[in-house]
């Protein structure tokens, strides 16, 4: 295992929250399993991969968490300092479903949306000078960022993306080399992901020359963002911070609809690990933030939960590492009802 070198330092968001302890630039061997029993790899060696089993467990976690989300929503409106959020999030749900804007899944509700003319806002952001140069781009795994992935892969390009809910891993790679026009299109949902893609760790050398992010509502004039509320975008954000493949230059894009553009997000009240966002791309538009909102500079671990850091094992791994390099322990944040997720090493 490789030595750690890290150090701390405090980041001063503009809200009124406390500085936070940040442990960076950690070089670790997580020496993980990534769970390759159920996995076809990308050489010519192929594993057995039972896509139905796979793709009905993932719906049926993805159906506990959206319940999980929702109830989450009801109880604890009242008493959550986030509960604003869910007012907007709440408010461009229902419009979209409304307006009929919605794509497959549906009911949009407790998702990154799918839209109608998607596919035109990917083909906006696929003409942008910072995708066109990148070599390598990290996108969410929502259905609206599909034609994203599939644009990423057939420009030959690296294609970087999570686990869904980092439930089985970490982040995979996908390499157009590695695919033919038959695969390349399966190799942007998520089971294809899990046939095609390379898992890494914490201690892969790589660099993202762009993030492609789902959002459900962005501000365009200050590139403020909402997710769909479990966190974690910010938690892969900040855990790619910790491998040194970005930083605070590497430009955030996210594709929406015209809709979910609004105006009352208070800046003032984001937390010092939201992610804002540079450049939105809609069907009709592309639209320059130029967002004054810092960027996370790594894991905040006050904030994150114990369930959730229960959920992810490379996060665990990291945090164990460096309370041992550094004699202490690091702190968490408070608890919080999680929805279930995948048992590691069930065989599918």
């Amino acid at each position: 295992m490789e030595a750690c070198a890290f150090r701390i330092s405090s980041f001063k968001h503009q809200s009124n929250n406390k500085p936070n302890f940040i442990f960076k630039t950690c070089k670790f061997n997580s020496n993980c399993n990534h769970n390759n029993s159920f996995k076809v790899g990308n050489n010519k060696t192929q594993v057995s991969f039972d896509e139905t089993s796979y793709e009905a467990e993932r719906l049926h976690l993805d159906a506990k968490a959206r319940e999980s989300m929702a109830e989450k929503q009801t109880t604890d409106i009242e008493n959550d300092p986030k509960a604003w959020k869910w007012v907007i999030r709440k408010k461009v749900w229902d419009l979209m479903e409304a307006k009929n804007i919605a794509q497959f899944p549906r009911p949009v509700h407790h998702r990154i949306p799918n839209f109608v003319n998607a596919s035109i806002a990917a083909d906006k952001l696929n003409k942008l000078e910072v995708f066109q140069k990148a070599g390598c781009v990290k996108v969410n795994p929502d259905t609206p960022q599909k034609q994203v992935r599939f644009l990423t892969l057939n420009g030959g390009k690296k294609l970087l993306t999570p686990q869904p809910r980092l439930r089985t891993g970490f982040f995979s790679i996908l390499e157009s080399n590695n695919l033919n026009p038959s695969t390349m299109n399966e190799a942007c949902t998520s089971v294809g992901v899990a046939k095609y893609g390379k898992p890494i760790g914490l201690d892969e050398k790589i660099k993202v020359d762009l993030i492609v992010i789902g959002s459900v509502a962005v501000d365009p004039k200050t590139g403020a963002r909402l997710g769909k509320g479990e966190g974690f975008a910010e938690l892969e954000y900040g855990m790619l911070r910790y491998m040194g493949a970005i930083d605070d230059s590497t430009p955030i894009v996210t594709s929406v609809h015209d809709e979910q553009l609004v105006d009352d997000i208070p800046v003032e009240k984001l937390l010092i690990h939201d992610v804002p966002v540079d450049i939105i791309c809609t069907p009709t538009q592309v639209i320059f933030t130029n967002t004054p909102i810092p960027k996370p500079q790594g894991i905040y671990w006050d904030k994150l939960s114990p369930e959730k850091l229960g959920q992810i094992k490379v996060l665990r791994e990291l945090k164990a590492k460096i309370e041992r390099e550094i004699g202490q322990k690091l702190p968490s944040g408070p608890s919080e009802k999680l929805p279930p997720t995948a048992k590691r090493g069930q065989k599918r």
